[in-house]
């Protein structure tokens, strides 16, 4: 310890500290979004207090500290950071230290790979504890123990930017957030004005008697007051100006964060289309096995397997090949996800695996909330990923034999068949067809003919599919021939063949197609339908979902009904099967693949605009929000030389010579405090100037007195003569100072207190 502390200059300094550490904690509520936070936050705070004050009553040395720190961690560790883990709420077990621990190294890789908010997950609130805990201790044993006690402000300031970079890729509260930070920069200033105040007053303690320390210290306290209010107003002014801006320039696209850099774990290209495998489960050897057991749900719920939004021609896929659609893009999720602003009914449910083996989870309805059991719990959760556009799970552990678990989720409101009519399409967007054969374009062009209603022609559509249509899944020996696969000959083949025989696979991909070129944004699905508790092979069905402004997302079934299909007419000669529709093959995409746009991804090079003229605007739109940031940032500089600037105006141009006199003497004194200088506070001008120690400066004093003492009015001669001895002070006062030093003098706040902001303001 370097300096006595007491109680005052303690409470002072770590009233600003726990201030700033709050407001900068502040930004972590959008990766956590939970009242966990709030409560580690304090307590952390508290905590970390605690280790300060005791290490310097005690003078403990900096491992000492650390040591003490790392104990106070490990105490209130599990029941702030891994709740989930405690006995009694507050007690905690060995596998709740184990994850703290573990979470101390792993837990800021898990919190960029799981999607926001993570709530109290796991041991996702591990990083916040470290960052509030460690911020606290280090931000008050510098204040209590160092000289650099600037360097106080640091932790706070550290916390805030690690809470943005960890945070989520949309600008969420952005003006919020700014504000915050100047908040924590304006008690940042006011720390080191008071400060440094109070360091004055312990120096001067040392230097005179009792008495007179008493008196100068009222009359510090009130130029101090000032001084602070000041520096208040000015960074009232900036953040005003900052929120205005704010305000008018909202951000137009996602921010760039460490999770934008992240590449996701799990990517759905790397495994093959489940819609591919969809004649497997009428094996023989699969239709009357048991796949999963299904409890609290009703007969003839559909279980969601995997949602297919992009087609090649070849295949259905999950996203499309390098996860440029928005379904495409998987990530890990805390236990519980929000849907409370999707209108539908809960639903509860149990599924117990026995034989089914995948990465795609069996769900219904949207994902809110799942609870692994078994052996293998542990590894199921810690690689469960969810896709909220889709609706789709999938656990790279694979599911096997065994697996258990618990699943919540909403089911949303669905139009009656006869509502079907009333739908316009909606506004999602999913991956463009890239090919859709001729022979179904016709067909759909026959379905529809002399319909003009959007939801009308969607319900021809489907009653066409389902009055042509016969089900064959081309297993059995008494079934018609059914060839598998999806790709787009095997479309045209449904529409080219005397009888349209096919199963789910090809009427859903049929199906969405057909809803895609009426103008509804379709996704296939793949599943099962529950005939009883057990599922088998034999209820896999595939359907289709048709995004509308009236309920978003509608679950559509494309599947003829089930009855006995004609013997083909054999006399039927002059029919002539189509040669094969070409099956074009799919473009390749850019190995380069930027998954987070850049705030000029709308302003792509356009046909027939001048790519000279795009590059300029896009170089002096660049430069314009450089110059926008940088102004934010010297709005509190600047504020500051201007009122020195009109403060210096304001005295040069007084009424009166004599005026003219004492403001430029006043204006050399508050160059004296600018430059570092302290004057007595009480002092003569030839003691002021005495400071200086250049003959120039009591020269200067001398004359001031003359002029201000002779009670005759100066002549302006004598005036001009005055500042421009006053200004070559001040450039002597600059010699030998670096380009550093003599802005820190532009930007000092030492000569803003006390009668010159009283000055500053009279007119």
């Amino acid at each position: 310890m370097t300096r006595q502390t007491t109680p005052t200059f303690a409470g002072v300094s770590g009233g600003l500290l726990w201030i700033s550490l709050a407001l900068a904690s502040a930004a972590l509520w959008p990766i956590y979004r939970s009242p966990a936070l709030i409560v580690l936050v304090i307590v952390s705070v508290v905590a970390g207090t605690l280790v300060a004050v005791v290490a310097l009553w005690r003078r403990w040395s900096v491992g000492s500290t650390a040591l003490a720190t790392v104990v106070m961690f490990l105490i209130i560790g599990v029941p702030l950071a891994v709740p989930s883990e405690t006995q009694y709420t507050v007690l905690p077990t060995f596998a709740g230290l184990v994850d703290l621990v573990l979470g101390v190294a792993l837990g800021w890789k898990q919190l960029l790979t799981i999607s926001l908010p993570v709530g109290s997950y796991q041991a996702l609130l591990v990083p916040a504890l470290v960052l509030v805990l460690g911020a606290t201790v280090v931000s008050l044993s510098i204040a209590f123990r160092t000289k650099v006690q600037e360097l106080s402000v640091i932790p706070p300031i550290v916390v805030f930017l690690t809470a943005v970079a960890f945070g989520p890729t949309y600008p969420d509260r952005s003006v919020t957030l700014s504000v915050t930070l100047l908040i924590v920069v304006a008690l940042a200033m006011v720390w080191f004005r008071w400060r440094r105040r109070r360091d004055t007053v312990n120096a001067l303690e040392a230097a005179v008697d009792n008495a007179g320390v008493a008196r100068r210290r009222r009359e510090f306290g009130f130029a101090g007051a000032r001084t602070v209010i000041s520096a208040v107003v000015i960074l009232t002014i900036a953040a005003g100006a900052a929120v205005s801006i704010a305000n008018a320039l909202p951000p137009q696209s996602d921010r760039s964060v460490l999770r934008t850099a992240i590449v996701e774990p799990f990517d759905p290209q790397n495994y093959v289309s489940p819609l591919s495998g969809f004649r497997r489960y009428w094996q023989p050897s699969t239709a009357n096995s048991v796949l999963f057991e299904v409890a609290g749900v009703p007969l003839g719920t559909r279980v969601r397997l995997a949602t297919l939004d992009s087609y090649d021609g070849v295949v259905y896929s999950v996203g499309s090949g390098r996860v440029t659609s928005a379904s495409g893009a998987f990530a890990r999720v805390p236990a519980r996800f929000d849907q409370s602003e999707v209108d539908g009914n809960p639903v509860a449910m149990t599924i117990t695996i026995v034989n089914y083996t995948g990465v795609w989870l069996p769900t219904v309805g949207l994902f809110e909330e799942i609870s692994f059991d078994g052996a293998r719990a542990a590894d199921l959760r810690d690689t469960f990923y969810y896709n909220d556009v889709s609706g789709t799970a999938a656990v790279t552990e694979l599911l096997e034999g065994g697996d258990s678990y618990t699943y919540e989720g909403k089911l949303p409101i669905q139009p009656s068949a006869e509502e079907i009519s009333s739908l316009t399409p909606g506004t999602a967007e999913v991956p463009p067809i890239r090919v859709s054969p001729d022979e179904l374009t016709e067909k759909l062009d026959e379905y529809v003919r002399g319909i003009s209603q959007p939801g009308e022609r969607l319900a021809a559509m489907l009653s066409g599919l389902a009055a042509d249509g016969y089900i064959s899944h081309g297993v059995g020996v008494d079934e018609p021939a059914s060839r598998s696969g999806h790709a787009s000959d095997r479309v045209a083949e449904l529409f080219t063949e005397p009888r349209m025989i096919g199963d789910g696979e090809q009427y859903a991909v049929a199906a969405s197609i057909m809803a895609n070129e009426l103008g509804f944004p379709a996704r296939v699905v793949l599943g099962f339908v529950t005939s009883d508790q057990q599922i088998r092979g034999d209820d896999v069905t595939a359907w289709i979902e048709v995004n509308t402004s009236e309920y978003g997302w509608v679950t559509l079934d494309p599947n003829p009904p089930l009855r006995e299909i004609p013997e083909e007419d054999p006399d039927d000669t002059a029919q002539v099967a189509r040669p094969p529709t070409i099956v074009q093959p799919p473009e390749i995409e850019s190995d380069t693949v930027n998954r987070q746009s850049t705030p000029d991804s709308e302003q792509a090079l356009q046909p027939g605009v001048d790519p000279i003229l795009q590059i300029v605007l896009a170089v002096l739109r660049t430069v314009g929000w450089s110059l926008l940031g940088l102004l934010v940032i010297a709005a509190p500089f600047l504020l500051i030389i201007a009122a020195k600037v009109r403060r210096r105006l304001l005295r040069r141009r007084a009424k009166s010579t004599l005026d003219q006199i004492s403001g430029g003497w006043q204006e050399f004194e508050d160059s004296i405090l600018d430059h570092g200088f302290s004057p007595p506070l009480s002092g003569t001008r030839t003691e002021v100037a005495a400071v200086v120690q250049a003959p120039a400066a009591h020269e200067l004093a001398v004359k001031a007195d003359r002029a201000i003492f002779s009670g005759a009015d100066p002549q302006s001669g004598e005036v001009d003569a005055f500042w421009t001895n006053v200004t070559e002070l001040e450039n002597q006062l600059h010699n030998g100072l670096s380009r550093w030093a003599r802005f820190k003098t532009k930007i000092s706040l030492r000569s803003l207190g006390g009668y010159s902001v009283t000055s500053l303001f009279k007119r």
